[in-house]
């Protein structure tokens, strides 16, 4: 049996993304060279990962099995990487982290920015998702940091307070709900302005209005929170955006913002992982960089 990390982080990507020709762009392989690895890893181990179908693919019971001891293998060759640089010059590391939209946008330019310009050894690898997903990455050993909603379940993982988030309903001046407070859900009965639809905070906005059994009528999406809020301002229709994106608005408010009274809108971000105490230094590197200014601010 020959099977390499290459192949093994191929064939991680292709079951994180559901087909192989997104494996192989995730691992920098053309879908050629990316399938005939695959192949050639079934072949070697005499039996079969994949079920090919017209959707994509899914691991069979042994592709499972692979599936687990692959993520525990990569996990300890970054950790090994990562040891050995120490005493090599010229060799990066890259720390994962995952993160949900306020953070992304808000929170976390310049903190990183900061961060990469003091480590010029470290890379990072940072991807939005809903927080749901982003502990399913955690818990699989695929991501080193998350940033999420306190929203979800995070046991079995550590976490710390990051930074509040509350949601803010905002709407044109003249809009017929903008004469007295409003809740979520009658909010609902009107057209909104809502971002990318695979953004984090649109799939989490969805889930709460099928929860409440309607659809977000949304009529534009907009690139950004400013997008979002200029949209609005001209009379587009109802957005939801955080507070931090309100506080660093420059210009005058031709619009109205009511704070949401819901629980899941008045939300806490964390910072997360497996094990803070047993991350590989890289990725505790940047770990102390984001709790720094929690410590100083408890």
């Amino acid at each position: 049996m020959h099977v390499d990390l290459i192949d093994l982080r191929l064939y991680l990507h292709t079951l994180d993304t559901g087909n192989i020709t997104a494996g192989a762009s995730r691992s920098h392989l053309s879908l050629a060279a990316a399938s005939a690895r695959i192949r050639a890893m079934e072949a070697s181990l005499g039996i079969e990962l994949l079920e090919r179908g017209r959707r994509g693919v899914t691991p069979t019971p042994a592709g499972k099995a692979l599936a687990r001891h692959a993520r525990l293998l990569l996990q300890q060759a970054d950790h090994l990487q990562q040891d050995l640089a120490e005493y090599a010059n010229g060799i990066k590391g890259q720390v994962r982290l995952l993160c949900n939209t306020t953070a992304l946008s808000e929170y976390l330019p310049e903190l990183l920015a900061d961060f990469l310009r003091e480590h010029p050894n470290l890379d990072i690898d940072l991807q939005e998702l809903p927080s749901l997903r982003i502990i399913q990455a955690l818990r699989q050993g695929t991501a080193d940091l998350g940033i999420i909603s306190d929203a979800v379940d995070t046991h079995g993982l550590q976490t710390l307070p990051f930074r509040d988030d509350p949601l803010v309903l905002i709407m044109p001046l003249d809009h017929p709900l903008a004469a007295s407070p409003v809740s979520f859900i009658d909010s609902l009965q009107h057209d909104y302005v809502g971002l990318a639809a695979h953004s984090a905070l649109s799939v989490y906005l969805e889930e709460q209005a099928l929860h409440a059994g309607f659809r977000l009528q949304t009529r534009i999406r907009a690139e950004g929170f400013d997008g979002v809020i200029r949209m609005v301002a001209r009379g587009a229709g109802l957005g939801i955006v955080p507070q931090a994106a309100l506080d660093r608005w420059p210009l005058a408010r031709h619009f109205k913002a009511q704070p949401l009274g819901e629980d899941w809108a008045r939300r806490q971000l964390l910072l997360c992982a497996r094990s803070f105490e047993q991350l590989p230094g890289y990725a505790k590197a940047l770990f102390n960089a984001l709790a720094l200014p929690l410590r100083k601010n408890p």
